[in-house]
């Protein structure tokens, strides 16, 4: 064994000899030694030129590797017009770095300089703002020297790039060489074509395209998308390579609201408080003034707003209704709650007591449980003893005698004391609850209110008593717009609803949102028992004052005093839906302490109902009344 490895080595020697083994340590050595030369070439480069090649890498990555915003879905209306929109807008952005690269320093204020002076001339920017990023911060990259300019801006500026001349050598030269420091960022601005209108509805967005209120709260996650980003770097040919991953852009929503029916609405809700500003005890407007119009059959909201409103391009902006001097007096906190109350949606949000809208449904309770028949009278004196109380009636030297139709079409207090108290409150209770008092509705927008109800166990006769004509306990529009609507369709309460459909950036549908039945409060009997009656306080009732002729209307109207009593503030009313006997749409009408001395009188809200319904009807093909044929009999020979 040892004879072998001996013989191995000796063999190992003779491929190797002593001659070519210095020829290997040479060449090794040589290796080395050019290996010693690159890296002291390439320390000799970094130190005197590595900024420049580093700032040639950063300059492609800065200008070629960014984020591409998503575009924001757009809202429509069910006819498909646009009610928000996001705009494609640039922000102008200064790299201090490359302006202030040269190590020449008159070749540094020639490129400040120029840099100024285009931005000036162009884009209106102060050489102030220059002079201040050149003092404080030469080595950022990134400077944000102006916002929001319009695609057209934007296109003059790349022109701008371009231009050239012809030097005395007719060489072509850049006119504006130093002004690759300056480049635009893509961006998008949430616009509002239609300012105020339908702004409850609607909502605005906030910094990073967050909904606030409205729809774009409440769908926030589906009008929204993903950036997407641009990737600037050298590859190993020192090529500049580009690798884009697309931006996702948000889904659009069409909304039930008609924006027509809408402007129809604000118009006269507008018209209304204008003129009776002077009335005013504080020389203002009601303190709200809201309307609901819907499909009583769909759940569909078709018009939605409320005064004071607000425009969605500068909701910040509190001078509609502030003098300078107010809102220069509040500190933050203050102006923020006068924000928060103008942007606060009245109709989802807000309680009240509904007053003798709620009559119909203490009838229709009755009716469903079992206590009435539909044939009862009752005698209205003016008032009524309950539980240690006399609670009178609107109409202090009574109705008389009264029956259920009378005493719906006449509003009657009496006679709603009389039904609950052969129904107790058990049933009483149970009923607002069926008909979704109390409760959230499901109505697709945020801050729903749910308001404030007795249950039975609770509930004394005399707050009973009250309850019956909607005193002492609390609704929101919406809930009133849901009930009231199953009460005239037959005895349907369908999910309140504002979006119709999802769209693609496309158009194309992905969503439809489908009527949602939820329940059956009232059978078809009650229904049609309950549109009679109502039919009647358009004729002779409370609510003649509001018929718009050749319509078939029914309704009810409301008056509700407010807390604190006694202190002449009320909430006035008014129910109304057309045909009467096959219900199409559905008008809420509500003003919250009417601009005017005396606030209990319903004339106010009956007006204004007919001055809408008169205009909102014919838009809608209403169906009229039929007009009976006349015989004209043959003239004489």
């Amino acid at each position: 064994m040892a004879g072998r490895k001996r013989r191995r080595f000796q063999y190992i020697r003779q491929r190797f000899p002593k001659k070519m083994q210095k020829k290997l340590v040479m060449l090794f050595l040589a290796i080395i030694l050019a290996f010693v030369g690159l890296i002291g070439k390439i320390t000799q480069i970094n130190a005197t030129n590595g900024e420049r090649y580093t700032r040639i890498v950063l300059d492609q990555q800065q200008y070629n590797s960014r984020a591409i915003p998503f575009k924001r879905g757009d809202i429509v209306d069910r006819n498909g017009t646009v009610i928000a929109t996001s705009e494609r807008v640039y922000n102008v952005i200064l790299d201090a770095n490359v302006m202030l690269s040269s190590k020449d320093e008159q070749k540094r204020a020639v490129a400040v300089a120029e840099v100024k002076k285009v931005l000036e001339d162009h884009f209106e920017v102060e050489g102030s703002v220059i002079d201040e990023i050149v003092e404080s911060k030469p080595d950022s990259r990134y400077n944000i020297i102006k916002k929001k300019i319009t695609y057209a801006k934007a296109q003059e500026f790349e022109a701008l790039r371009q231009e050239v001349y012809e030097d005395e050598n007719g060489k072509e030269q850049k006119k504006y060489p130093n002004i690759s420091c300056i480049w635009l960022e893509e961006d998008y601005i949430r616009s509002y074509p239609y300012s105020t209108l339908a702004c409850d509805v609607i909502g605005f967005t906030v910094a990073g395209n967050v909904g606030n209120a409205g729809i774009e709260a409440s769908y926030n996650d589906i009008l929204n998308g993903t950036d997407g980003r641009e990737y600037g770097y050298l590859d190993t040919d020192s090529s500049l390579e580009r690798t884009v991953k697309a931006a996702v852009n948000g889904k659009n929503v069409m909304s039930t609201i008609d924006i027509s029916l809408q402007s129809i609405v604000e118009k006269h809700i507008l018209a209304f408080n204008e003129a009776h500003k002077n009335e005013a005890r504080d020389g203002e407007g009601s303190k709200n003034t809201a309307v609901i119009i819907a499909n009583p059959n769909t759940g569909e909201i078709l018009a939605e707003a409320s005064y004071p409103n607000f425009d969605l391009n500068n909701p910040r902006d509190l001078t509609a209704y502030y003098t300078e001097e107010q809102i220069a007096a509040m500190d933050a906190d203050q102006k923020l709650d006068a924000m928060n109350q103008l942007w606060r949606n009245f109709c989802v949000s807000d309680i009240f007591e509904p007053g003798s809208t709620a009559k119909p449904f203490t009838v229709a309770s009755g009716l469903e449980c079992g206590t009435l028949l539909g044939n009862e009278t009752y005698y209205c004196g003016g008032h009524l003893e309950v539980g240690g109380w006399s609670i009178s009636c609107h109409k202090r030297d009574g109705h008389g005698i009264q029956t259920l139709s009378d005493a719906i079409a006449n509003s009657c207090n009496v006679c709603m004391m009389h039904i609950v108290a052969s129904m107790g409150a058990e049933q009483f209770c149970r009923y607002q609850k069926i008909f979704g008092f109390g409760q959230e509705t499901g109505i697709d927008l945020p801050g729903e209110a749910t308001g404030l109800l007795y249950d039975a166990a609770s509930m004394n006769s005399s707050s009973l008593a009250t309850n019956s004509f909607g005193q002492n306990f609390n609704v929101t529009m919406t809930q009133m717009v849901a009930a009231f609507s199953s009460l005239i369709n037959g005895g349907n309460y369908y999910e309140p609803r504002i979006i119709k459909q999802i769209l693609d950036e496309n158009g194309n549908v992905i969503e439809n949102k489908e009527p949602v039945l939820l329940k059956k409060t009232v059978s078809a009997e009650t229904s049609e028992m309950l549109k009679s009656y109502m039919k009647q306080t358009m004729t002779t009732g409370t609510g003649k004052n509001a018929q718009v002729p050749g319509y078939s209307i029914g309704a009810k109207t409301g008056t509700a005093e407010k807390h604190p009593r006694n202190q002449g503030n009320y909430v006035l009313s008014y129910m109304g839906f057309a045909p009467a006997e096959n219900p199409e749409v559905l008008v809420y009408v509500v003003i919250d302490e009417p601009n005017v001395a005396k606030q209990d009188v319903s004339k106010y809200v009956t007006d204004l109902s007919r001055e809408i319904m008169a205009e909102a009807f014919p838009y809608l093909n209403i169906t009229m009344e039929e007009t009976p044929e006349t015989n004209t009999p043959a003239a004489s020979e």
